[in-house]
């Protein structure tokens, strides 16, 4: 997968994994990653799948219907690529904290969706149910911090809630934000997510 790696002051320290949104690419969020931990390791990833010239992560049958087999499949292809970055560049894959903003968003939900263990936490930026019907690992303990939004026209805040229930009955510790600008990624939420980051550091480290 086509990625930008930037290795932190310590390269033993965590990483994000950044996962841009549909039509965006490999350096739209490297900012969050300056606001969020200046001296993570850096992982961003760009969408292998091309959907009119929009980079994104997994196809769809149409606007928020997920083309479901392959987002089991391109879940997993993440998964290895990881396991592989993780081996290139020498840092800890065990303390991976995904990133995501709408489909690297919902790509990251589907990680936790379906590995107990191939990330350390998550923030996730308006995503949605990436899949239903599964029984989710174990993720007790793991910090999830979800970024919604009331009037969201993309991902509905019922969507937003389902999420929630649904790591929450899985173990997961989850902090669900609401902002009133749609599915729009305001610096507001930034902020409150790099503010729960600083917060379970300690916990992630």
């Amino acid at each position: 997968m086509k990625h930008i790696f930037n290795k932190g002051t310590d390269s033993t320290d965590l990483t994000l994994l950044l996962l841009h949104g549909t039509g965006g690419s490999e350096r739209d969020l490297l900012p969050l990653a300056d606001v969020i931990d200046p001296d993570a390791n850096v992982l961003s990833v760009l969408g292998n799948i091309n959907e009119n010239g929009m980079a994104r992560f997994f196809k769809r049958l149409g606007p928020g219907v997920f083309d479901e087999d392959d987002l089991k499949f391109q879940t997993k292809e993440l998964n290895s690529f990881l396991d592989k970055a993780a081996e290139d560049y020498g840092f800890d894959r065990k303390k991976v904290v995904a990133v995501g903003y709408s489909n690297g968003a919902n790509i990251a939900g589907s990680l936790l969706f379906h590995y107990s263990d191939a990330l350390a936490g998550a923030i996730l930026h308006h995503p949605m149910v990436p899949l239903r019907g599964l029984d989710l690992p174990d993720l007790t303990g793991l910090p999830v911090f979800i970024g919604a939004g009331t009037n969201d026209p993309i991902c509905p805040p019922e969507e937003s809630t389902e999420l929630e229930n649904l790591l929450s009955e899985a173990g997961a510790e989850v902090t669900l934000h609401w902002e009133n600008y749609g599915h729009q990624l305001t610096s507001t939420e930034v902020q409150a997510a790099s503010e729960w980051f600083a917060a379970q550091k300690n916990r992630l480290d």
